[in-house]
């Protein structure tokens, strides 16, 4: 009987301890007068005096220096380490691998568009050409009209099919 009211007591610790996390806040006093409280540093130009309270659950995160007191080291100085390369060249390389596989990508894709292009002309200069020598035969052409009736091509009909013939030869067929 006594596991309820310890399974409660352990759930208010633990409820309790998420409370922790938000004690980690940033409090200062603003350019205005104003308390501002936060969970990021505040800004360089607030005076080490206006800053109220800082976190002090976090080791991992230091405290912002400004500028005029940070140590220079190499690596703040854009000296790579001796020996190791460092992480902007490796995601430099891993950037132009992936610019490099996309115009690979792309070149490839427009040479297929290209070679469906070329296809689709020579298609188009093969009916052309037949439709062309079938139009200046002479021969009595049939069609179907909008009626579903049949009937046979005139000659104004006959010479405006061909002269549509002819130009796709000549845009196609070169």
């Amino acid at each position: 009987m006594q596991r309820k009211p310890l399974k409660q007591l352990l759930l208010l610790v633990l409820a309790g301890s998420w409370a922790l996390g938000a004690s980690a806040q940033w409090q200062w006093i603003d350019k205005d007068g104003r308390k501002v409280f936060s969970d990021r540093p505040p800004p360089q130009d607030v005076p080490e005096k206006n800053v109220l309270k800082q976190p002090t659950l976090r080791a991992t995160a230091p405290t912002p220096m400004p500028p005029a007191q940070a140590p220079a080291t190499a690596a703040s100085l854009g000296a790579p380490e001796a020996g190791a390369p460092t992480v902007d060249k490796q995601l430099q390389d891993k950037k132009a691998q992936a610019e490099a596989a996309e115009a690979a990508r792309k070149q490839a894709e427009e040479k297929t568009q290209a070679q469906q292009q070329a296809k689709a002309r020579a298609e188009n200069c093969a009916r052309a050409r037949q439709s062309s020598n079938t139009l200046s035969s002479g021969m009595p052409l049939a069609h179907i009209n909008d009626k579903g009736e049949r009937g046979y091509m005139d000659e104004a009909t006959r010479s405006a099919e061909l002269r549509r013939a002819q130009e796709i030869i000549a845009r196609d067929c070169k």
